[in-house]
């Protein structure tokens, strides 16, 4: 029970990965998971799937309000944040993914980044304020903050532009924050996912560039939620107190640095 208590804030977390992690940190870690998706009806189906202790919190990482409502609803139940993992993303779309960079429409571009960056660096300036309130109480306060990005944002790819660069603004975030929030015991990290079994991803292809992303790993298959949800567990706990800022790859040995 390695967060046992510990109070962790999962965005996107009705679905694909987001639940996987809330699943793992709640049922097998013994956390306090709060779970946000904008859709109330989801909400309601993660309270009949996950066993463990849960919250859930309607929350459009988009808007301010609904962010700072989120923020105070959690404070006032437990008066803490502990961890934040920034998993909400803009939803997949194959239209856009295969556009040309210069094919691109400024507001599609807009729409990404909007959610992808701009809602996980809204959503981590609200949790520092509370990490630092409780860092002030308590001198052996740990914050964590995790940062869901991807591979392209390392590499570069020739298809999917503004969710690469969404994502290589994610890698940004994290260092400042680890940088400057270091000396108050608070830790950041990004994973750079490669291909990860989810719905959005696997489902959206067809068999034929199922087996291409297979074959690109060192170990020949595709990964599993489960097993990104476990990596995340472990940065998150006192298992890794002395490393931040680090980007860890977990994309089945394809990029590797």
């Amino acid at each position: 029970m390695m967060l046992k208590d510990k109070v962790t804030l999962i965005t996107g977390s009705t679905r694909g990965l987001g639940l996987e992690m809330a699943k793992y940190f709640s049922e097998n870690c013994n956390a306090l998971v709060v779970v946000c998706s904008r859709n109330l009806e989801s909400l309601e189906k993660v309270k009949k799937i996950i066993k463990g202790k849960i919250m859930t919190a309607k929350l459009d990482v988009t808007k301010r309000d609904e962010i700072e409502m989120t923020i105070k609803t959690i404070e006032d139940k437990y008066g803490r944040i502990d961890i934040l993992i920034n998993n909400a993303g803009f939803e997949f779309d194959k239209k856009i993914w295969y556009k040309k960079f210069h094919e691109v429409e400024l507001n599609i571009f807009d729409n990404i980044i909007k959610v992808d960056l701009m809602g996980s660096i809204m959503l981590s300036q609200h949790v520092i304020k509370n990490m630092l309130k409780n860092y002030k109480k308590n001198k052996s306060f740990n914050g964590v903050i995790i940062n869901i990005s991807s591979t392209p944002a390392i590499n570069g790819h020739v298809e999917g532009s503004p969710y690469t660069i969404a994502k290589a603004g994610i890698m940004g975030l994290t260092k400042h924050i680890a940088r400057e929030y270091g000396t108050y015991n608070i830790r950041a990290y990004t994973l750079a996912l490669g291909n990860i079994s989810t719905y959005s991803t696997y489902n959206s292809m067809d068999k034929e560039h199922r087996l291409l992303a297979k074959k690109e790993t060192s170990l020949k298959r595709w990964g599993r939620p489960r097993e990104v949800a476990k990596i995340a567990a472990s940065l998150a706990s006192n298992n890794f107190t002395y490393a931040t800022g680090n980007t860890f790859v977990i994309d089945g040995g394809n990029i590797m640095i």
